[in-house]
């Protein structure tokens, strides 16, 4: 019998095919190796803007060199800088979808984490900017040195949210020997 269960990475591009709106813009808040940026320009077309963010020049670079081998430079804008300054870049109410996969660059160097600080910023900022029924995905590995400190921020920070404006969704493994990634997905309601 088939194991049936999305793990994180699905279910976070699950979502993202859910929730897409292309009348907007969708934010990777952590480009990476760009993987992510890539699964959401394929789904969408030059009409919808794509910003992907990394405060790494290794993980721009290889962000647009996977953008480019695949034709799809053009829809997405890679920025070299921190997901929490992300209010730069739009303005109001245009967000309709965030994406974190938080922990560390793979490949990269495992010293250079995101964090609680920075992590929390981007994602009070993303719901300022974030369209009704928009969403926040946060993919959160926490089995590296901080991952459990900013998941626990996370986690508190999510508890408190309004319900009246916000549904937070938890989806997680309970029963693996390693720590593996979680998923929070907080909707927008009002």
């Amino acid at each position: 019998m088939k194991n049936d269960f999305m793990n994180a990475v699905e279910f976070s591009h699950f979502l993202i095919k859910k929730h897409l709106d292309t009348d907007s813009i969708l934010i990777d808040a952590t480009a990476g190796n760009g993987k992510d940026t890539l699964f959401m320009a394929e789904l969408t077309d030059q009409n919808t803007e794509i910003l992907a963010f990394d405060i790494q020049k290794k993980a721009v670079k290889n962000t647009q060199k996977l953008l480019e081998k695949n034709n799809l430079q053009a829809q997405v804008k890679v920025i070299h800088d921190s997901h929490a300054n992300l209010d730069k870049y739009i303005n109001e109410n245009q967000l309709s979808l965030v994406l974190f996969n938080l922990g560390y660059l793979p490949g990269g160097d495992k010293s250079i984490i995101t964090k609680a600080q920075s992590t929390l910023e981007a994602v009070k900022k993303s719901l300022d900017f974030l369209k009704k029924y928009g969403i926040i995905i946060l993919v959160i590995y926490k089995g590296h040195k901080g991952g459990l400190k900013e998941e626990k921020a996370i986690i508190d920070f999510v508890e408190a949210l309004d319900y009246k404006k916000y549904n937070v969704l938890k989806y997680e493994f309970i029963n693996q020997a390693a720590k593996p990634p979680e998923v929070i997905a907080i909707i927008k309601r009002a």
